[in-house]
């Protein structure tokens, strides 16, 4: 987790203007170095089918996560970062009501590239999607942050 206050002042900007993750309901916690998750409680907006949780919604939770925990290892050094790809494995549906937590680990931090693994569960700790995913660090002003 960021230890100055340069770092701390980036990932609550971060999460202040994260509006995709707003308009989606995601709930923001930290815990360490590289360690982040998300919550969600599934409501009907997040379906595709009248029984299914749309893939792009576990998808954007896993990206969100994975980021937010790779932001955890450089917001001290003022950078942000962005993803540059990432693979997933949906492993069972999502349904509405069931409320589902995402949480990150850092898997390598390397000078130019942060690897990233993220996975979904629900309430019963029941695997539910599992992701990999590459992170390119980059100056937080590029990307419209503002550091004191």
């Amino acid at each position: 987790m960021a230890r100055t206050d340069r770092g701390l002042a980036l990932i609550d900007q971060y999460c202040r203007h994260n509006a995709f993750v707003d308009l989606l309901g995601f709930e923001f916690s930290t815990h360490e170095d590289g360690v982040v998750s998300y919550s969600l409680n599934i409501q009907s907006n997040h379906l595709a089918t009248p029984g299914f949780t749309h893939g792009g919604v576990l998808t954007t939770l896993l990206d969100a996560t994975m980021g937010a925990g790779a932001l955890t290892l450089v917001a001290d050094d003022g950078q942000v970062v962005s993803t540059i790809e990432m693979q997933v494995n949906f492993i069972q549906a999502v349904h509405v009501n069931d409320v589902i937590v995402c949480t990150s680990k850092a898997i390598r931090k390397g000078k130019k590239v942060i690897f990233m693994r993220a996975e979904i569960r629900n309430k019963q700790n029941q695997l539910i999607a599992v992701s990999n995913g590459s992170f390119y660090p980059f100056a937080a002003e590029k990307a419209g942050y503002t550091l004191n």
